[in-house]
């Protein structure tokens, strides 16, 4: 949910827990990141929130991990990632990325993914929900976890899927 077009969402998300991973770099931003998923979930009726707090962006799928598989309703990954000088921007961004997507599919745990991969500073700041800044990345992803969570309330409960073939055989190797 970015910019124009995105929809207004409201929710009453009583009665769900909620887990929060944040990541401690770039505090200013990071604060009004936190600050904005806080207010989305109090503003949603969310009472029960654990939180955790990780060094950096690379840490938060392990987190939302631990945080999904304690039975939690949903949870919501806010972290930073600037572009510096080297490769290191896209390799922390692709794994915050899919290591946040992984968590969410397999556990079947809403994953209210607010890390911002931006260019500069400035672009971090206008995203965070700061004063002045233009969108609050940080309440829209707590919104976009809350939703989605009610929305799989409304679904039957997942039947255990069957496991692959493969998957059952065991595996030796010859070295």
């Amino acid at each position: 949910m970015s910019g124009q077009g995105a929809p207004t969402l409201a929710v009453d998300g009583r009665g769900l827990r909620v887990g929060l991973t944040y990541a401690s770099w770039h505090a200013e931003v990071m604060a009004g990141l936190v600050a904005g998923a806080r207010r989305a979930l109090i503003e949603a009726g969310v009472r029960d929130v654990i939180e955790v707090r990780v060094p950096g962006s690379f840490e938060l799928p392990v987190a939302a991990a631990r945080l999904a598989a304690s039975g939690l309703d949903a949870v919501v990954a806010l972290g930073v990632v600037v572009r510096g000088g080297t490769p290191h921007f896209d390799y922390v961004c692709q794994a915050a990325t899919a290591g946040l997507t992984d968590v969410a599919v397999r556990s079947g745990i809403p994953v209210g993914f607010g890390v911002l991969t931006c260019d500069t500073d400035e672009q971090a700041r206008d995203r965070a929900g700061l004063p002045g800044s233009r969108e609050d990345k940080g309440h829209e992803a707590a919104t976009a976890a809350v939703v989605t969570a009610v929305a799989l309330r409304e679904l039957p409960a997942p039947s255990r899927m069957p496991r692959q073939e493969a998957v059952d055989r065991p595996v030796s190797l010859l070295l």
